[in-house]
């Protein structure tokens, strides 16, 4: 097949609407459903990320696409206890491919509602069982096996969206894109991140351990796949929150950040012990928990609203509570697709336990930057490299 026909393009009135190869056989295949232009799109920038993922750290790894972004992206390290229950997995082991899509729809569920999933390795029994309850439109991956199929081909009634993609496949190495009628070219950005993108501390504490290594790599290669302006702030294997496409990376850094409080607060004992009542929707339950964490949680819980979800009215979650409970928190990774401008960036990812940064550098700034690092005992590498997707 070098050819498939879609409904309509971006909007319904993009007409007509398909995605060809220019040369010889596209390589994917689908498998059930009828992808559209977006679902294209977030499939085949989700599958780049999550092989570079894996090419990069050597653990199988997944990634929630939406609208052109990440939501979540990470690798296939074992969930704690915390994060099954934070994750709603259950207490049974997960494979490590299962792990990592826990993980990479777990960082921002509000966000990653109705995604498209791109997975590394051949999808298993395990993941799809994950997959299955999910609101989603569809999911990439070299292979499924027969009883993953089974499973995901009964989402959405039978319309779920499942493409296979030859994972041989090997792009040309320029690329082109129309746009008003004028054709663009340019090198594909075949750019390789691992850890000797991070050679180049600037800082004075020079120390900076593995898995902080393993985490900023993680953070770099999703940037790559954001629509920039964009930072991602990485922990534990995966990205926790990602502030993309902003006009002004002082609110990406601001956007990223507040996701990843909201992720460290959602493995609080008050979140994870939430009395939601049975048969609850996971929407309705994923909406309760942003709002419950929010500054309107009075909306809810000084009305007669939390009688909708819960079986008894939770207590407030303070704001001295979220406080003390996030300034526990250290050793967060924070990558940025271009230079910090200013200092204040730094005051802000510290209030999020941010210790460890990769930024390209370059900037007239850079002295201030640094010495805001300094100031904290951070550890910040230059990159050299911007990382601008469009």
């Amino acid at each position: 097949m070098n050819s498939f026909t879609l409904k309509y393009g971006c909007n319904p009135n993009q007409v007509p609407a398909r995605i060809f190869a220019r040369e010889g056989e596209l390589p994917i295949e689908v498998l059930n459903g009828k992808p559209g232009y977006i679902n294209f799109l977030d499939a085949l920038n989700g599958y780049q990320l999550v092989r570079e993922l894996k090419e990069a750290t050597g653990y199988p790894a997944a990634t929630s696409f939406k609208h052109v972004s990440p939501a979540g992206a990470a690798i296939g390290l074992p969930l704690s206890d915390t994060l099954r229950k934070a994750y709603f997995t259950g207490s049974k082991e997960l494979s490590p491919l299962a792990c990592a899509y826990a993980r990479a729809r777990g960082a921002d569920r509000m966000s990653s509602y109705g995604d498209f999933v791109a997975l590394s390795d051949t999808c298993d029994e395990q993941t799809a069982a994950l997959i299955s309850p999910e609101v989603s439109d569809g999911i990439i991956a070299p292979g499924y096996t027969d009883a993953a199929l089974e499973i995901l081909k009964k989402k959405r009634k039978g319309s779920y969206n499942i493409i296979k993609i030859d994972e041989s496949y090997q792009p040309a190495p320029v690329e082109c894109k129309d746009v008003y009628g004028i054709t663009f070219e340019q090198g594909r950005n075949n750019c390789k991140i691992d850890g000797r993108v991070l050679d180049n501390i600037v800082t004075g504490n020079k120390e900076l351990p593995e898995a902080a290594k393993r985490d900023l790599i993680i953070s770099l290669i999703a940037l790559k796949y954001t629509q920039s302006n964009s930072v991602c702030y990485a922990y534990d294997g995966q990205a926790i929150g990602i502030g993309a496409g902003q006009q002004s990376r002082i609110h990406c850094n601001r956007l990223a950040g507040s996701k990843a409080d909201t992720w460290f607060l959602r493995q609080h004992e008050k979140v994870l012990n939430l009395p939601f009542k049975k048969g609850i929707g996971r929407p309705d339950r994923d909406n309760a928990i942003d709002v419950y964490l929010s500054e309107d949680w009075e909306d809810m819980l000084c009305t007669d609203a939390w009688k909708e979800v819960f079986s008894e009215r939770p207590e407030p979650f303070t704001r001295e509570e979220k406080k003390e409970w996030l300034s526990r928190i250290g050793g967060v990774s924070l990558g940025s697709d271009a230079f910090f401008p200013f200092s204040d960036n730094i005051e802000r990812a510290r209030k999020s336990g941010v210790s460890y940064i990769a930024q390209p550098g370059g900037s007239v700034r850079d002295d201030a930057v640094i010495e805001a690092c300094d100031k904290y005992g951070m550890v910040m590498a230059f990159t050299g490299m911007r990382l601008f997707h469009h």
